[in-house]
This record gives C-alpha cells, sequence and structure tokens, in this order.
C-alpha cells in the first residue's frame, strides 16, 4: 500500500517530545487524560471500523476517540508533532497495523501498555487486483496484478473476520478493565450475533446471480469476495488512490465484455474520475460499494451494519441477484 505523506524520519524523532499526533478530530477538546478523570477506559481507535468496534463492545464504560477525522482518507492521514501525551496516557489503544505506517509508528512511540493490533486477531492474506473464487486460471492468466500484492489488511469487509476481531478486542477489554468483564463479554456476544446474521444475510443475497463479478476502484473487497463466491477486479490496487496502467484499463474493458459486468464502483472517500471515465469508455454504469474507511453525510448509513446492508443492496442489483 503506497502512503504518500509520512512525516519524515528525522521529523518522527525529534517530535516525541513534542508529541506526533492530533486528537482534536474527537468530540469537543477534551482530550484522553481529560476523559479518564470521569472513570472510563479512554480508548483511542485509529480509525472507523476500530472505532465501531470499541464503541459497540466497550459500551458506557469507555470514552473513545479516533485519530481520523470522518471524511479523510485514512490511508491520506497526516499526523502532526502535537499532543503526544493524548495518545501516550489513553488506557487503550485499538488500530490495525498496515492500513496507516504513520499511525503505526506514533503508536507504537507511544507505548501504551494496552495497544491492541486488530490485525493480530484474525489471518491476512495476500491480495491483488484481482481476487475471489470462480477463477479458472487460464480464464484470467493475462490479467495484470501489477506489484500491489501484498497482505491486505481490509478484514472489515468481511463480517465473519471481523467477527474474529470483535471477540479478541472483547478479550483484551476484559483484560484491561476487568472490573467490566462481564458487561464488555455480553456486549460482544450481541455484536458477533449482529455480524453472524450479516453474514447469513450476504451469503443470500448473494447466492444466485447472473455474474460474480464486480469491478471495483478501490481493490478492498477482497475477503468479501472470497467469502461470498464472487470476484473482485480492482481497477488498481488497495490504494484508493493509485492509477491504473494502460494495460489494466485494457484488461478491464475485456473483463466487463466477458462477465457481463455491469456497474464500475467508486468510494465516498476518493476520487470517482477513474471509475466515471472507465465507465464511460465502457457504457457501463457507476456506483458505490463503500469500504466503510469513515462514515460521513455522504455515507448509505449511519454506521457499519447500516452501510454493509447498503453495499449488498448495492452488489445484488450489479451482479443481477435472482
Amino acid at each position: 500500500m503506497n502512503v504518500r505523506r509520512l512525516i519524515p524520519t528525522a521529523a518522527v524523532s525529534g517530535a516525541v517530545a513534542l508529541g506526533l499526533v492530533t486528537l482534536s478530530a474527537c468530540s469537543g477538546s477534551s482530550t484522553a487524560a481529560d476523559k479518564a478523570a470521569d472513570g472510563k477506559l479512554s480508548v483511542v481507535a485509529s480509525f472507523y471500523p476500530m472505532q465501531f468496534l470499541a464503541e459497540r463492545i466497550g459500551g458506557g464504560h469507555v470514552s473513545v476517540q479516533t485519530l481520523t477525522k470522518p471524511g479523510v482518507e485514512p490511508h491520506d492521514l497526516e499526523l502532526k508533532p502535537r499532543q503526544v501525551s493524548d495518545l501516550s496516557r489513553a488506557d487503550y489503544v485499538l488500530y490495525l497495523k498496515g492500513i496507516q505506517p504513520a499511525v503505526d509508528d506514533a503508536i507504537k512511540q507511544a507505548g501504551v501498555k494496552n495497544t491492541v493490533d486488530a490485525a493480530s486477531l484474525t489471518s491476512l492474506e495476500k491480495h491483488g487486483t484481482e481476487v475471489g473464487h470462480d477463477h479458472g486460471a487460464e480464464d484470467h492468466a493475462d490479467h495484470d496484478h501489477g506489484d500491489e500484492a501484498g497482505a491486505d489488511p481490509h478484514v472489515w469487509l468481511d463480517p465473519v473476520k471481523y467477527a474474529e476481531v470483535a471477540k479478541g478486542v472483547g478479550a483484551s477489554l476484559e483484560k484491561a478493565d476487568p472490573d467490566h468483564a462481564a458487561d464488555y463479554r455480553k456486549n460482544t456476544a450481541k455484536l458477533v450475533g449482529e455480524l453472524k446474521a450479516l453474514d447469513a444475510k450476504f451469503a443470500a443475497g448473494l447466492k444466485n446471480t447472473a455474474t460474480k463479478t464486480f469491478i471495483t476502484t478501490h481493490s478492498a473487497f477482497g475477503y468479501l469476495a472470497e467469502r461470498y463466491g464472487l470476484v473482485q477486479e480492482g481497477v488498481a490496487g488497495i490504494d484508493p488512490e493509485a492509477e491504473p496502467t494502460p494495460a489494466r484499463v485494457k484488461a478491464l474493458q475485456e473483463i466487463a465484455k466477458k462477465d457481463k459486468v455491469s456497474t464500475v464502483f467508486f468510494e465516498t472517500l476518493a476520487s470517482d474520475r477513474t471509475a466515471k471515465t472507465l465507465a464511460k469508455d465502457t457504457g457501463l454504469k457507476t456506483d458505490v460499494l463503500d469500504p466503510l474507511e469513515g462514515i460521513t453525510d455522504a455515507s448509505k448509513g449511519a454506521d457499519y451494519l447500516a452501510v454493509m446492508d447498503s453495499n449488498l443492496t448495492a452488489l445484488q442489483k450489479a451482479l443481477g441477484a435472482k
């Protein structure tokens, strides 16, 4: 994954005393240290999928702040050398290593005892621009995978893997705050049940479709594609702003025709220019498939579960669900 705006190494090492991260994106001007005074566990989450887990599982026992403002593409997050004390004083930090390298560095230097990497709570796989089931090797041998293949961090888009992460987060919160362990266990069980129901809804809703292939500008849906027997064809790789090569565009035009693809998906937090250009050149429609890296007013739902329902509806329409 190409993250383009990182703090220079020298600046990072020199900024430890000054602070690496701004948490003003969170509610009001209160800090993790301030909120700790109310008796709640002060939690810092790296971006929305982690925030959702912390809030749902932590419930009323936690005060959650996020490092990524709503509307900011997480891969592009800029970390400023201020208020490192807010991060270092947190009781609990939840992040997903590999999606925001600048955040990874800041969290590592903060040295919070209860720091949980969601990537360690499930298994990661290597995904490129093309991934999914029902692929004959000979059918797609000429597809351009480029150099994007690597450990794909987008595990939250697979409800089953996200449930695995939720269980691990619940267990870690129990350890960090044993006085409220029973509530964390209860909240975890409820959320895991909702994610299981979501998985069942996706499985049933995508079982019978006219095509199994979908094209997306952001190759974030590899785990989802594998889970439900679909084929994700990414315009570029797992970096949402990466530009496709001419060879990749040509290959996608051929794929769209061969696999009866109707739609090119784009996302809410990145430019739709590439999707619209490809759609125009191939006579396809465009629609939103949200990778759920943040919730904004433009999101088709108020939280993870609602947006995933919208994603299911969009996929059913594009794939010709029966």
